[in-house]
């Protein structure tokens, strides 16, 4: 039996790619890259480096997961079409991960804490979920949102565990917290990566939570500043 998960994320400045053997609980290879080229320059080379270097071919993975959302709306869509693009050649089933979700797989290891994932929105709002972490578990406490800085600490406080800040949102939460059990992650585990996008694939596939690549889509919590404005054109 196998099941090798390949991942990636691009749902914001940096890049990364893994293939991870479920069945046997090992992580083959993961590649990570922080850099000022674009998504579209990176991943596809990435992935060829990792297949070679780990001595795999793309009809060996079982399953394509990714970050579909929230994020960089460009990183994000290219991200997509390049798991769309490699699952559909061969036929084979996608998972569709939510970037604050999988962050949350980060601290896997954690026991009785409470993750906040935060990705910075502007206009001092975040797209934020909370996730509890204890015995290997990760379990979801609310949707996906764009929420308020303000209105966020306002829900934390009546909570009464070590609350960790993740996200490239983090800093910008951390900085208005005040007094409370709210703590800032660190650097080494602050940001998505395509191994986390694994874990998380896995409770989703044991759900039977897949998708065809033609119905994988990104996730988007509000309109594109693109799209933003056509709607604003089509009011006047």
């Amino acid at each position: 039996m196998s099941m090798k998960i390949l991942s990636l994320d691009a749902s914001a400045n940096s890049a990364s790619v893994c293939i991870y053997d479920a069945v046997e609980d090992k992580l083959i290879g993961d590649f990570y890259i922080n850099t000022k080229l674009t998504h579209s320059q990176t991943l596809v080379p990435m992935i060829d480096a990792l297949l070679s270097s780990t001595k795999l071919s793309l009809s060996d993975i079982d399953y394509f997961a990714v970050n579909t959302g929230p994020g960089s709306f460009t990183g994000i869509r290219i991200g997509v079409s390049v798991i769309k693009g490699m699952a559909m050649a061969l036929d084979k089933p996608c998972v569709s991960v939510s970037t604050l979700h999988s962050m949350a797989y980060n601290f896997v290891d954690s026991e009785d804490v409470v993750i906040c994932a935060c990705m910075d929105a502007r206009r001092n709002q975040v797209y934020n979920a909370l996730f509890n972490v204890s015995n290997g578990v990760v379990s979801r406490i609310c949707d996906d949102r764009a929420i308020s800085v303000e209105a966020l600490f306002s829900e934390l406080a009546p909570i009464d565990k070590t609350i960790i800040l993740v996200g490239d949102g983090a800093q910008l939460c951390y900085s208005q917290k005040g007094e409370s059990n709210v703590t800032l992650s660190v650097a080494s585990k602050r940001y998505q990566r395509a191994s986390s996008v694994a874990f998380a694939a896995v409770e989703l596939i044991n759900k039977n939570e897949i998708l065809n690549s033609a119905n994988l889509m990104p996730t988007y919590l509000r309109p594109s500043q693109a799209e933003r404005e056509r709607l604003n054109k089509e009011k006047e």
